[in-house]
């Protein structure tokens, strides 16, 4: 029973929120307001309901448009050097999980010299620590997936690598955290999906892992049972406030299930998936190979009581085995229209999948570390060959 808990982040959530930024102990004088390449940010007046609350605050700043979404190790680079060009002493991340990774990443880089693969580790990272503190982070979350408004953690391509890899110390926390749910009432059904299983898995992923713990627990059943009972709504109908909270909500405590316990390999087996198809959506990865690797542990019986817990907690209350959870998590992915996801709808090719395994075990390899079971490479070959359609 012996935990630290730790969490610096000042979280502000709910309906209208964004309408309180003004209000809030800013860490900073001007912002590099960091969005995505695409266009909804502006389109919807989440940059501008921003721009304006700065203004407010008597705050000047600077806007990078480039972050892709799997994001990338030179959009890094070009949004650091902005940073420093401009004077910028905070970085505000506005948009989802890709987007707050890249304001956490600049930040990094915004004080450090090198390379951001100097301060990996994994790969061809180097793992060095960081000699200066990040610039302060302030994250807007207008998607309900990743929960890296509350955790310290990044995810970044180096794409002449295919190397995506985490990482995170305390410095990269946000030092505030905007979580509104009307941000997210844009989001079309197809991505509402996506997001809100990424929150479901690492949720799941947390409840299994070696290093999970009262805390993570608590949040870990309680995203799972808010997913369950809301992920279903909120795809159907994008506008619906109460199934938007209650995902925003599963999102973020999924958020500080990562902080507490962590991902394990089936995170790994999706990053390196994305990294050879950049193209590929998180959430989309994740649900293709959830069914081959839930049913895994449910076949090789891992983990029997906690997968009776998680589908007890995703809806199927008469729950006796641990296969339930996999046929809940089949009925919940039918309903949100996603149970139909092939690896080959991306361009993946089956004799992509074993330099995948390699990938996933080379720049991923410490959540292989945590998984409940020994996860072999013939293990994972079987796991993708099952997911390829």
């Amino acid at each position: 029973m012996n935990m630290t808990y730790f969490l610096p982040t000042k979280l502000v959530f709910g309906q209208n929120t964004l309408s309180t930024l003004h209000e809030q102990s800013l860490p900073g004088k001007k912002a590099l307001i960091v969005i995505s390449s695409g266009t909804s940010t502006r389109k919807y007046g989440y940059l501008g309901q921003v721009e304006d609350q700065l203004k407010q605050a008597g705050v000047t700043y600077e806007v990078f448009d480039k972050i892709l979404p799997n994001p990338v190790k030179r959009h890094v680079e070009e949004g650091s050097a902005l940073a420093k060009a401009k004077g910028c002493d905070f970085v505000i991340g506005l948009g989802g999980g890709s987007v707050i990774d890249s304001a956490k990443a600049i930040a990094i880089m915004a004080t450090n010299d090198g390379d951001l693969w100097d301060y990996i580790s994994g790969g061809s990272g180097k793992g060095k620590p960081m000699s200066k503190k990040p610039l302060p982070i302030v994250a807007i979350t207008t998607t309900a997936g990743t929960g890296t408004e509350v955790d310290p953690w990044l995810v970044i391509t180096k794409e002449e690598t295919n190397e995506k890899i985490g990482m995170g110390t305390e410095d990269t926390f946000p030092t505030l955290s905007i979580v509104d749910p009307t941000l997210m009432v844009s989001v079309p059904p197809q991505l509402t999906a996506f997001q809100g299983f990424d929150a479901l898995f690492h949720s799941t992923e947390g409840y299994l892992n070696k290093t999970a713990n009262t805390f993570s627990d608590l949040y870990s059943l309680e995203a799972i049972r808010l997913i369950g009972k809301s992920l279903r709504t909120a795809v159907a109908d994008g506008k619906n406030l109460a199934a938007r909270e209650d995902v925003a909500l599963a999102n973020t405590l999924a958020g500080l299930v990562e902080w507490t316990s962590g991902c394990i390999s089936e995170h790994s087996l999706e990053h390196a998936m994305s990294a050879f198809h950049p193209e590929l959506a998180h959430g989309a990865g994740l649900i293709m190979i959830s069914k081959a690797y839930y049913t895994h542990i449910a076949e090789n019986h891992i983990a029997d009581e906690r997968m009776v817990a998680m589908a007890k907690a995703l809806g199927k209350e008469d729950a006796t085995e641990a296969m339930d959870f996999v046929r809940a998590l089949e009925e919940l992915q039918k309903d949100c229209g996603v149970a139909d996801l092939k690896m080959s709808d991306y361009g993946m090719k089956e004799e992509e999948i074993p330099p995948m395994v390699k990938n996933a075990r080379e720049n991923m390899g410490g959540l292989f570390e945590v998984d409940p079971m020994t996860l072999s490479d013939e293990d994972c070959l079987k796991i993708y060959q099952q997911s390829f359609k």
